[in-house]
């Protein structure tokens, strides 16, 4: 257990629940909404904080594999659109998408999981 504590995501979390239940009831209309887009801000820095460094980590590690090539995430997602583009991947498809899949279920986890409903 760290001894630094409350943590940045402890922080995070307290103010967002002080909000919801302290400031929430208190408002209507056009600030109550500001007040939920604000919140809601607040939980994606939460889960980025928490998620976000390691599903960084496994976009580059699929990218690296698809492109071969071990630049840094920003520089293969660009070298990614434009192979794409090129039709330099087409034999590569399934892994693409394979590929893209993932990294939008990863992007939709950290922005809304409520939308993250399993397919039957």
């Amino acid at each position: 257990m760290p001894i630094d504590r409350p943590t940045a995501a402890e922080l995070l979390q307290a103010v967002r629940q002080h909000l919801i239940d302290n400031l929430a009831p208190t408002l209507d209309g056009q600030p109550a909404f500001h007040l939920r887009v604000a919140t809601n801000a607040l939980a994606i820095v939460e889960r980025t904080i928490a998620d976000g460094e390691a599903m960084d980590q496994e976009e580059l590690t699929r990218l690296q594999g698809l492109l071969e090539n071990d630049g840094g995430l920003l520089d293969l997602n660009t070298q990614l659109v434009n192979q794409i583009r090129a039709g330099e991947l087409d034999e590569k498809r399934d892994a693409v998408l394979d590929h893209l899949r993932k990294t939008s279920v990863d992007k939709l986890r950290l922005s809304n999981p409520r939308y993250m409903v399993p397919r039957d």
